[in-house]
């Protein structure tokens, strides 16, 4: 899971490679060997997803993690990931978004917090919440833990529909106990719910949910079709009707919730008329580092076969982000070609997602098929409307040999006026 809460704001802090208001120039390395866009400027990184190793016991058929997922044997160790922490808060990085798979199942948990903390980091735990202990949590309080962030499927009237989903018995009632702890504690909460059409007639009872549980924020987050949700699509996709329906409600409970609660929503692309920019920008905002220690500019970006990733067993994680090849590919809008090279939105969306442009049309310099612009978008549209008003099959859990029972019917979905 990787879906990352928005931390507080703050001023870039200094370092040995910070410039002017934390401004870096990309050619900051006169020795590098691309050329990188002359009008190009890097700002430090806000945050750092540290995806701190692949296992976790849920099965999410949605699962944002790649196809490929990264054995134990090849996790960096304890010390590198402190490392890397140091780095990032010198790099200027504010914020560290601890995730995985589950990052619970590393042992050594505690040891990276009290390391991010110490180096000034502000740190969020990603987790499903189904592996921890009252003490556990309480003792990465202790190490310098800011902020949990709680995924959930499905609200707990509804628990044998989330364990279904989540392919994990019981889970829906750990989680609203963990959820109390992390209260109880005195610790900020959100709540992220990703978003489907086994799910999407919870979208009310989800806010409610959050709100009862003392979170300040809830992310409702449909579904984004790459990697494994990919394989799931036709069974996860809701009609467009379903989403118009779920996405009034929301701006409704906004209004209702003013400041109680802060609401945050993920458009499904399929239903968007602009793609969302990607990550803020390719190499703009967040850095991503997988179990093994590649450095990506996105989650997914392992997915464009042809970019090579630099590791920060190897170099250090600034020159990685001021001058890596992977960094480099699309940073700022000189790679665009039409129609995103002349649009007005070109530093609003920036062509959308390259690894879903890659994935739909063999070239991650195209304009993403999200976007109305694209001459692939009325197609490409047209697949949610056909696959969302199907029976839909049969999940393909995120386990071993894959095939799975047929999932349960679909509850009634949100009404239209809702």
């Amino acid at each position: 899971m990787n879906e990352i809460a928005p931390s507080p704001e703050g001023h870039v802090k200094e370092g040995t490679i910070t410039m002017d208001a934390g401004e870096m120039r990309c050619d900051a390395n006169p020795s590098s060997p691309t050329a990188p866009d002359p009008s190009c400027v890097v700002r430090a990184p806000i945050g750092l997803l540290a995806e701190l190793t692949h296992r976790c016991p849920l099965q999410c058929p949605y699962c944002s993690n790649p196809l490929e997922l990264e054995k134990v044997n090849v996790e960096l160790s304890t010390e590198d990931w402190q490392k890397v922490m140091r780095e990032a808060a010198q790099l200027g990085i504010l914020q560290v978004h601890l995730s995985g798979g589950e990052p619970t199942a590393r042992r050594d948990l505690e040891e990276i917090v009290k390391t991010a903390a110490e180096a000034g980091l502000y740190t969020n735990l990603i987790t499903a919440a189904v592996l921890l202990k009252r003490e556990r949590l309480e003792k990465l309080k202790e190490c310098g833990l800011d902020h949990v962030q709680i995924s959930i499927q499905d609200v707990d009237t509804q628990a044998e529909n989330a364990d279904r989903i989540a392919g994990y018995k019981g889970g829906s009632a750990k989680k609203k106990e963990v959820a109390g702890w992390v209260r109880e504690l005195g610790m900020p909460l959100t709540i992220n719910a990703p978003i489907h059409r086994h799910n999407i007639h919870s979208v009310e009872a989800i806010i409610n949910y959050a709100v009862e549980l003392g979170a300040g924020r809830v992310e409702i987050a449909h579904v984004q079709y790459y990697a494994w949700a990919l394989k799931n699509r036709s069974s996860l996709m809701p009609t467009r009707d379903a989403f118009m329906a779920a996405a009034r409600l929301v701006e409704r409970k906004r209004e209702e919730l003013k400041g109680i609660i802060v609401i945050d929503a993920v458009v499904p692309d399929y239903y968007a008329k602009y793609p969302k920019p990607c990550m803020g920008g390719w190499g703009k905002g967040i850095i991503n580092i997988t179990p093994s220690g590649r450095v990506l500019p996105c989650h997914a970006a392992e997915s464009i076969t042809h970019l090579e990733f630099d590791n920060v067993r190897d170099k250090p994680l600034a020159d990685i982000w001021l001058n890596g090849d992977a960094f480099q590919k699309y940073r700022g809008t000189s790679w665009m070609k039409e129609p995103c090279r002349t649009c007005p939105r070109r530093e609003i969306d920036y062509g959308g997602c390259r690894c879903q442009a890659f994935a739909l049309t063999g070239d991650a310099a195209n304009t993403d098929p999200a976007c109305s612009l694209s001459p692939l978008h009325e197609e490409w549209a047209k697949v949610a409307d056909v696959e969302s008003h199907q029976s839909p099959p049969a999940f393909v859990y995120r386990r071993p040999g894959g095939a799975t029972p047929k999932p349960a019917a679909e509850k009634t979905p949100v009404s239209s006026d809702a």
